[in-house]
């Protein structure tokens, strides 16, 4: 899931490079705007990107790609 907002240039580039590593792998990225949900604008402001697995941080402002390896090795 990554958490973002319309206009965000950090969020469009996490966004692109998650999806150009997931193609083909079988996963799916889903958006989710946090200004469309009180508790999330609250929760996280303008700390987006965040990339997350459940409950799980990913990495967040940029693609850290060493973790996302990581995770897509752990979740194949």
């Amino acid at each position: 899931m990554l958490y973002t907002r319309a206009g965000c240039p950090l969020c469009e580039d996490m966004e692109a490079a998650v999806g150009a590593l997931i193609a083909g792998a079988g996963h799916r990225l889903t958006l989710v705007d946090v200004d469309g949900d009180p508790s999330l604008k609250q929760k996280y402001g303008w700390d987006v990107p965040l990339l997350f697995d459940g409950d799980t941080e990913i990495c967040r402002h940029q693609l850290d790609l060493p973790a996302f390896q990581a995770w897509l090795r752990a979740h194949p």
